[in-house]
């Protein structure tokens, strides 16, 4: 979107912008799922920093702020799926503001609830044996203590919480959260006793040791404290499960439902969870599954779609649906399981699949276990054996899942490559996770934002995402790790421009705006605008009028666009014909620029290459060696010099192997991507007739005629002036009359050519200067007829 877009459409927005009451009024009655952090923190911002402004009718000064605090803790809250210090901040602000309001106590309510459905002990309580010596008993007897301690320190906490949820439910007239906390304020207070009781005991039972002997009584009351907290455990896993709504989903669903984006994987998920449900009930009711569902999961998916959370969801969904007793995730890559010699993979692969035992075991970018062209000294395909025979036969099979990442493609060459393997992954266990949205994009950016106290002003946000626009340009672009990492090193470009001001303010601390997002461009800084810099350059005048045509029709098109008019698809892949020298590579350059600022072009840079670059000697080298640089121009113009070159070679050349594959590049990025060929008139033409889908890509060319004389002359005075020297009057007349009399060949490149041999024949001459310059400044910068030894000397060719 053009800049002037994202303007109008914000002018727009502020012209029919509700009152903040207004605003406040319709989030209060959104669901919690709905509600956006983001904005309700830039409505805390405008009601804070503008506190006399009118900002409607409908609350007081105490309502609208406390309101807002609310709404934040409860979007933070359901985004978050916990309680942490910036919910907790807006929840007692909320509290200090309006203690009594049923919208405080809607979110006291839901913070409270949450917090007592946890589990008490993290670890079963351990036994005490008869035959134990002295030193497992005592070992067994600090267990205890540690756990009833651990207890006892958070128990007031919780009390608190159930008495709190007592009387904010009642507030909200939410009963079965008040018999929840009653339930929950008994078993706390039994629970309390009991650790207490079995503190006492044990302390007893440890001073009874003395090496094989010890007192049965005391040891008789700890296994009575111990089977009472048992008890008592098993009644507060049942209060809870009892409390939890019909239809519950687990906390790892849930954690899915508030990652962005990502609808189909949900679904799908959600779907694979179900069925899971379902095959655990059916098998509880006595029924037999010959076939069960496959635990193995495929994964693929683009840099930075989520691969690696959804793999530990998973693990979580198995862990809470009792399917495997960890929810482990043991997280390898191809380091981890491939050795250097003999012997080595098997025993690397064998050990994380002992550690993912019991859980799962994640393979990042499991494609690279089988290298395409590799020799007998790779073990990658020993890996992929090792690990599917552990698999499917032996004492780990069925003990551990496997899920296997990363990229499309190379994915499914991989597991065609290896039948055994693929038969373990079942396509309903194929999931590909998508590319984000700009607009999910923005969100994750924000959210990034919102997790290091941080805010984005309105005018940020186009800002943010025209970075993010340039990163997208092709598949290694990272997603949200790209719009985690802007956002970040806006915090970091914030931060740093405060420290060199010297002074800090609230800002500072906690928001971001445009300029925080505003990078420098590649290149040479300059402040003109291409279109400006191309009217600038000598000569040229149909090569600038052709350009100019071409960017007025892209600019009246996108006016079409918006107006809700049918658009002309843009042909920007262009012909660029004309003899050496005559400003094709310059032109080239400005040309990325324009379109850049046209945002036809994501990064606008320019990429020149020859046939060198993309041509190669061996089969299957050429494709690559030119997809490879096709990827360094995407977002801008590969520039392709004496394109025609590529079918100098003969029937054995594989110049027609990058054309082929030019093609093919530029139909997958046709968006991304703009071409230039360059070159003579005539050999563009055989080279355009040999391809059919190169003359059909090619239907802009741009002719660069030799310069004038005159030009040249202006050509040849500009890089004397670009390099700090200068000529007098007679030297300009002399050198001007020479070029008309003989123009050299080269064009503009034979001008560079000759200052830059004027200046080193400069150089000789007042070095051989015997006598002190008189005119130190003059002598230095001032060229004559006779440093220009090779232009007069140069014959036309």
């Amino acid at each position: 979107m053009s800049e002037r877009k994202r303007g109008k459409n914000m002018e727009r927005e502020r012209t029919n912008r509700p009152t903040i009451d207004e605003s406040i009024e319709r989030l209060l009655h959104k669901p919690e799922a709905q509600l956006k952090e983001t904005e309700i923190i830039r409505l805390i911002q405008v009601v804070t920093e503008n506190a006399d402004d009118d900002h409607g009718t409908l609350y007081t000064s105490e309502q609208r702020l406390a309101y807002l605090y609310i709404l934040a803790g409860k979007a933070r809250f359901h985004r978050k799926q916990k309680e942490d210090e910036k919910v907790a901040r807006w929840a007692e602000d909320a509290r200090n503001l309006l203690p009594e309001d049923k919208h405080t106590a809607s979110l006291m309510r839901d913070l409270d609830y949450s917090s007592l459905l946890t589990d008490l002990f993290n670890q079963t309580f351990p036994k005490i044996r008869e035959t134990d010596h002295s030193h497992a008993k005592k070992a067994v007897v600090e267990q205890y203590l540690a756990m009833a301690g651990s207890f006892l320190a958070k128990e007031q906490e919780l009390s608190s919480r159930a008495a709190r949820l007592d009387e904010n439910a009642q507030r909200v007239s939410d009963y079965d959260a008040y018999a929840f906390s009653g339930n929950v304020s008994q078993l706390l207070a039994s629970l309390r006793e009991a650790c207490e009781r079995l503190q006492e005991s044990a302390l007893a039972f440890k001073a009874s040791i003395s090496g094989i002997y010890h007192s049965k009584e005391h040891l008789a009351r700890v296994k009575e404290a111990v089977a009472e907290l048992e008890a008592l455990v098993i009644k507060w896993q049942s209060v809870q499960e009892d409390s939890l709504k019909k239809g519950e989903e687990p906390s790892a669903l849930k954690d899915l439902h508030t990652m962005v984006g990502l609808e189909t994987v949900k679904e799908r998920v959600r779907n694979y969870y179900r069925y899971l449900v379902y095959q655990k009930e059916r098998k509880e009711q006595g029924f037999h599954f010959q076939d069960e569902q496959s635990l193995n999961m495929i994964l693929t998916g683009n840099p930075g779609t989520g691969k690696t959370t959804i793999a530990r969801l998973l693990a979580r969904i198995y862990h809470e649906l009792g399917v495997l007793p960890r929810k482990d995730v043991i997280e390898v890559d191809r380091s981890h399981l491939v050795g250097s010699y003999v012997g080595q993979t098997e025993e690397k692969t064998m050990a994380v699949i002992k550690d993912a035992v019991g859980g799962v075991l994640f393979v990042d970018e499991a494609y690279s276990l089988k290298r395409e062209g590799a020799g007998g000294n790779d073990y990658g395909q020993t890996a992929v054996d090792t690990l599917v025979s552990a698999m499917t036969s032996g004492e780990y099979a069925g003990k551990f899942a496997v899920i296997l990442a990363g990229y499309p493609e190379e994915m499914r060459r991989f597991l065609w490559s290896n039948p055994g393997l693929r038969s373990r992954f079942p396509e309903s266990n194929h999931i590909h996770l998508p590319d984000y949205s700009v607009d999910e994009l923005l969100e994750i950016g924000e959210h990034v934002a919102l997790d290091n106290d941080f805010s984005l002003t309105e005018e940020a946000l186009p800002a943010l995402q025209k970075r993010i626009e340039q990163e997208q340009v092709d598949e290694s672009f990272g997603n949200a790790r790209t719009a985690k990492n802007i956002v970040l090193n806006a915090i970091f470009t914030k931060g740093s421009n405060a420290a060199e001001r010297g002074s800090f303010t609230k800002s500072d601390f906690t928001v971001l705006d445009k300029n925080d997002f505003l990078v420098d461009e590649d290149g040479e800084p300059d402040d003109k605008k291409a279109e400006e810099r191309l009217q600038e350059l000598i000569g040229l005048n149909e090569v600038k009028k052709e350009v100019k045509t071409l960017a007025s029709f892209v600019i009246v098109q996108a006016m079409r666009r918006e107006n809700g008019l049918p658009e002309v698809p843009v042909q920007l892949h262009s012909l660029f014909t004309g003899n050496p020298g005559t400003g094709k590579t310059t032109v080239a350059k400005i040309f990325s620029e324009i379109l850049h600022e046209l945002d036809l072009l994501k990064r606008g840079h320019l990429v020149v290459t020859g046939r060198s670059d993309l041509v190669s000697g061996y089969v299957g080298q050429t494709a690559e060696k030119t997809k490879k640089k096709i990827r360094e121009a995407l977002g801008g113009v590969l520039f392709i010099d004496e394109a025609y070159s590529l079918l100098s070679g003969g029937t054995q050349d594989y110049g027609k192997e990058a054309i082929d594959t030019l093609v093919d590049e530029m139909t997958k990025h046709n968006d991304n991507l703009v071409v230039i060929l360059a070159g003579y008139p005539e050999p563009m033409k055989a080279l355009l007739n040999s391809n059919p889908g190169l003359s059909s890509r090619f239907k802009k060319s741009i002719v660069f005629a030799d310069y004038s004389s005159d030009e040249m002359f202006s050509i040849l005075m500009y890089y004397v002036d670009q390099f700090g020297y200068r000529i007098d009057k007679d030297t300009g007349h002399y050198l001007k009359g020479q070029i008309e009399r003989n123009k050299p060949s080269g064009n503009g490149r034979a001008m560079k050519d000759a200052v830059e041999d004027a200046i080193q024949h400069h150089s000789y001459r007042i070095m051989e200067q015997e006598q002190n310059f008189q005119n130190a400044e003059t002598d230095l910068t001032t060229l004559i007829p006779d440093d220009f030894k090779t232009l007069v000397n140069k014959r036309s060719s």
